[in-house]
């Protein structure tokens, strides 16, 4: 089994890929994105097979995603936003080291805005970004090793703390 060095998770807006690209340079490791990993196995964009599917195929998919790259990647590794709700993915996790970015709802906005196109923000996204929030924190919370809040904060700035948390050395 060769295990990610580092595990991001959070909710969309967090930075969880750019910061994950970030840290993979940073220690000479790949980055590795569950979110891209299911696209590229389904063949469409998550929102499609959101349509197409629907949300409970997707989790499939994303707790096949998340076992292979937990065991497989030794790099960096982001977690798609709602990876955590799996009982199994945060079975997975528990072993790993996990980083969850914390991120205001403002912050979010401001990094993806919230009429990107995100499946389960697609109706009253502010609303449902809270809901989302309050029913994953405690789950993000559950597998982190750190927890590491981007409020006010530059990637790199982000990365760095990452870094520091997990007591990684660049």
């Amino acid at each position: 089994m060769t295990a990610p060095v580092v595990v991001l998770v959070g909710p969309p807006g967090a930075g969880k890929s750019t910061v994950g690209r970030l840290l993979a340079e940073r220690l000479g490791v790949t980055f590795r994105d569950t979110d891209a990993d299911i696209e590229e196995t389904a063949g469409k964009p998550i929102p499609e097979i959101f349509v197409d599917e629907g949300e409970p195929h997707f989790r499939e998919l994303e707790v096949a995603a998340v076992a292979a790259a937990a065991s497989g990647h030794p790099g960096v590794l982001s977690l798609g936003g709602g990876a955590v709700m799996a009982d199994q993915t945060r079975a997975l996790l528990r072993e790993l080291p996990v980083v969850f970015l914390e991120v205001a709802l403002g912050d979010a906005v401001k990094r993806v805005g919230l009429d990107a196109p995100r499946p389960l923000l697609a109706i009253n996204p502010r609303a449902r970004w809270r809901e989302l929030m309050e029913a994953r924190r405690p789950l993000y919370l559950e597998v982190a090793t750190a927890v590491v809040d981007t409020e006010g904060r530059s990637p790199e700035q982000v990365a760095d703390a990452v870094l520091e948390a997990l007591e990684l050395k660049a």
